[in-house]
Order: structure tokens, then sequence, then C-alpha cells
């Protein structure tokens, strides 16, 4: 049955690197309707916005540094997400700086700049950016516990209702609708064509004058922006500062970029993949949660995000290997 529906009808119309994550959702959907229908209520959906907009955010973050190549997955996108949060309640909060535009340009602006500094390091340094990117999750770890040794403090009060979960249209839907415009209108520019090219083939795109390097850039920027909007979706969902419960996201948004197709080697992906990829990493854990694993359910939980990702890196490199054979 399952042969059927990926050969005919609908699913044989989706992308290939789409299909597994899109069948995953619809068995988990199932799945949800038999366990625990509420969460297709008004109440259900509104919920799930909240908690799951934070991950699909850092998910996309993850995206153009893959599409990117060089095997570059951002592994400091969890803590970096953190140290946007406990910083803007620790500096500006604190001080009683609460005007939303100041808010929200300062949060993007320290993903910019953080993103920014990185790819220079890579660039100009020329280290690998699996390096650069570990020692940046393990220096923002213990800076974010500098500047917070522990979670306090509480989110602006224009941001108070943000994390109620009782309306499907929420600002924080709005956040995740202004990410998806801004990377379909950043997907329709020569630069992204260039990125894929880059990612797929660096000397080729060189050889052929693509700047791979301002191709690069920009592609932390975009990173660095989705990053602001993920630490911004992520405070309206506890409310107040964390600094280690935003390092959380590192495993499951990395997961979700893989499960949404996306080459680590570069070149091949996008945002629908990741955002498909980390619904799915919702749904699991709100299938899971739903059975009574008594006080082993977090490792169960751990470890089936685990076996996903093998999974999906298997499924990767079986479909790769069967499209190059048909060619």
């Amino acid at each position: 049955m399952m042969s059927t529906l990926t050969n005919q009808g609908l699913i044989a119309r989706v992308p290939s690197h789409l299909r597994v994550p899109v069948l995953l959702v619809l068995v988990l959907l199932a799945a949800v309707a038999v366990r625990a229908p509420r969460l297709f209520t008004v109440d259900g959906i509104g919920g799930a916005i909240i908690v799951a907009v934070p991950l699909m955010l850092a998910a996309m973050a993850l995206t153009p540094i893959a599409l990117a190549g060089r095997g570059g997955v951002d592994l400091a996108v969890g803590p970096l997400i953190g140290f946007i949060n406990v910083t803007m309640i620790q500096w500006l909060v604190g001080n009683d700086i609460q005007s939303p535009i100041v808010v929200i340009a300062f949060m993007i602006a320290v993903g910019v700049a953080y993103q920014v500094l990185q790819a220079l390091i890579i660039i100009h340094v020329r280290v690998s950016p699996i390096i650069v990117t570990l020692s940046g999750y393990l220096v923002l770890t213990g800076l974010n516990l500098v500047i917070m040794p522990r979670p306090s403090g509480v989110a602006p009060e224009w941001m108070a209702s943000w994390g109620a979960g009782t309306s499907i249209f929420s600002p924080v839907l709005l956040l995740f609708v202004v990410a998806c415009v801004l990377w379909y209108a950043w997907k329709r520019t020569v630069m992204f064509t260039h990125l894929r090219t880059t990612g797929s083939d660096e000397r080729t795109a060189y050889a052929s004058g693509v700047n791979v390097d301002a191709v690069r850039l920009t592609a932390h920027v975009a990173a660095g922006v989705l990053a602001g909007l993920a630490s911004l979706a992520f405070t309206a969902l506890i409310g107040s500062g964390d600094p280690t419960q935003g390092s959380t996201y590192t495993l499951t948004a990395v997961t979700a970029l893989v499960l949404g197709g996306t080459s680590l080697a570069g070149g091949k992906g996008g945002a629908l993949g990741s955002v498909l990829g980390a619904l799915n990493m919702y749904l699991i854990s709100y299938v899971l949660s739903t059975f009574d694993f008594g006080t082993v359910s977090a490792y169960v939980t751990q470890m089936s995000y685990g076996l996903l990702l093998v999974a999906s890196l298997v499924v990767t490199i079986f479909t790769g290997r069967r499209a190059g054979a048909a060619r």
C-alpha cells in the first residue's frame, strides 16, 4: 500500500526529497487522530503553533547554511537562540527597554551579527564549518550561563498573551508567515540560485564567476534573521529568560533538517522540507506523550529522535543512489 501511495496519486507529484516527510506527516496525523484527537480543536492547533513554530524557525535557520555546502550544519543554533533570549531579557527588559521595534530589531541584529562572525571565520580563516559551529555551541552554552545563571526575568509586556495558545491566528503564527514570505522572496533571487550552485559544486560555481564567499556570507545572514525570529517565538513560548532550554533545539532542528530532505553535502533541499521535518518532530513528541513510559519517557523521546535521524540519513543515501543509478 505504501508503494502504491508513493507511485500513484498525490504522493507521486511531491518532489522526491519531500516524499518521506510528507508520508510521515500523514501517518503521524492518523496516529494523533486515534490517540489524541484534541489536537484538531482550536485550542489544540493554537497550542501546537506556539510549541512547533520555534523549532520550525530553528530548522529553517539551519537550511541556508546547509545548502551552501562544505558539510555546514550550524550546531550553535540552539545556544544562539538561547543567547538572544537571555541577552534580550537581561539587557533590554532588565533596563526597562520594552519597545517592540527595539526588541525585535535587537534580536534579529544579534542573530545576524553572530552568523556574520561565524561566516567570516569559515571564509577567511578557512576552518571547517563543523568545527566553527561546534566551538560556537560550547562558547555560547557557557556564556548564556554567565549572563543568566538560572531561568529568570519575564518577557516584555506586549508579549504576555503570545504564549496563550488559545487562538490559531496568533502573533507567533504571524512570525512564521513572515519568515516564509522572506524565504519565498529570497528564493526568487539570483543569489539563491548561486547558493544552490555553490552547494552542489563549489569549484564549478567559482569557475562560472559566482562569488562563493558572498554567497556563503548571505546564507549566514539569512540564518541569523531566522534565528532571531526563532528566539522571539521561543521567548513567547517560555515567557521568560532561560540559559539552557534553547540549547535543546540543536538536536531536534538538525534532525528536522535531515528529515526534511536537505542534503548535508549542500545544494539540495529547502525551507518547506525543514518545516515538514520540524512538524514531524513535534507530532512524534505529541504521539509519544500519549503513552505512559513512566520515568523513562524523556529517554524514549530522545531515542526516537536519534533513530529517526539515522533512518532519515539511510533513506536519503538510498534514494540518492537510486537516482544516480537511474541517470
